[in-house]
């Protein structure tokens, strides 16, 4: 693979106060023809993280149609496992409701933070969210006694499957708390309730790696194939292969894009959201700073 980047896309707005910084994690939508959502998160003054959306022309992509001017879903209440952060992270629509699974933060004090997946519906077509519930979708539990995170989710027939992150421990590196997470995989009748038995789709490669996180799966020709982010000393997009959505054979050579020489994805580059859109693939990403200054697309060379 070799992917074309297309530079910054999205960028956060300094009039809008859910967006001041940052716009990371997209996830797109196609609404008709051409035209697309990407849901993502921004940050306000206060560095809280909430989700809303942009619309965009995908063959004029740095023309933006359309902001959400205030956050399509909220912060949860002072004290639920979301009151620091609402990030979206994949959105299946089913029966005619959309279910928004997102990634909720709360912050901590032993460690900075603790993160738990969620899930959301939207009454009106995507412009606004409600909770499914005033506590996480997967709470922590024996099998994921830290945090869950970054979740993936298609349905095939009556099973649903789910990729999703998972934090294996916290240590201690130069003086700072530092997370060590992964991939894991788990099945639902009914895209609520979920059965985890501690299925490790994509696991680390060496002691250095720490952080393996946002996967990205599509099906071609009985294939899986998941684009996802890794990190040692910063963030790079990795990709993987399997015949059944369980077991994987990491081929992150193949990804086909990394960092630039120079700009706002020169350092690092995460959060993958591949799509096709008439026959050819689009990749979203963030790049420096976890999407500071936005979001970029690049497209797949044939």
């Amino acid at each position: 693979m070799k992917w074309i980047k297309k530079g910054l896309i999205i960028r956060p707005r300094r009039d809008l106060d859910w967006m001041l910084t940052h716009a990371w994690v997209p996830f797109a939508e196609r609404l008709t023809g051409d035209n697309y959502r990407i849901y993502f998160a921004g940050r306000n003054n206060l560095n809280l993280s909430q989700t809303g959306f942009v619309e965009i022309d995908i063959n004029r992509p740095h023309e933006v149609l359309n902001f959400s001017k205030r956050p399509a879903f909220e912060l949860g209440a002072l004290g639920t496992f979301d009151d620091s952060a609402v990030i979206p992270s994949w959105i299946v629509n089913e029966g005619g409701e959309k279910y928004l699974y997102y990634i909720g933060w709360m912050q901590g004090k032993r460690v900075p933070y603790y993160a738990s997946l969620g899930l959301a519906f939207s009454p009106d077509g995507g412009q606004t969210f409600q909770r499914h519930s005033r506590g996480p979708l997967l709470e922590r539990n024996d099998i994921d006694p830290y945090m869950t995170a970054s979740a993936c989710v298609r349905r095939e027939g009556n099973r649903w499957r789910m990729w999703y992150l998972t934090n294996t421990q916290w240590t201690i590196e130069n003086g700072e708390p530092r997370p060590k997470y992964h991939i894991k995989y788990a099945e639902s009748p009914d895209g609520i309730h979920w059965e985890r038995k501690g299925i490790v789709s994509i696991d680390f490669e060496s002691e250095q790696e720490y952080a393996i996180s946002r996967p990205c799966v599509l099906q071609e020709n009985g294939i899986y194939k998941m684009w996802y982010s890794h990190r040692g000393e910063n963030y790079r997009i990795g990709y993987a292969e399997s015949a059944d959505g369980i077991v994987w054979e990491r081929l992150d050579h193949r990804a086909g894009i990394d960092v630039s020489a120079s700009g706002w994805d020169s350092k690092m580059i995460e959060y993958p959201f591949v799509f096709e859109h008439d026959g050819a693939k689009y990749m979203l990403y963030n790049g420096n700073d976890f999407g500071r200054e936005g979001i970029g697309l690049a497209v797949l060379d044939k």
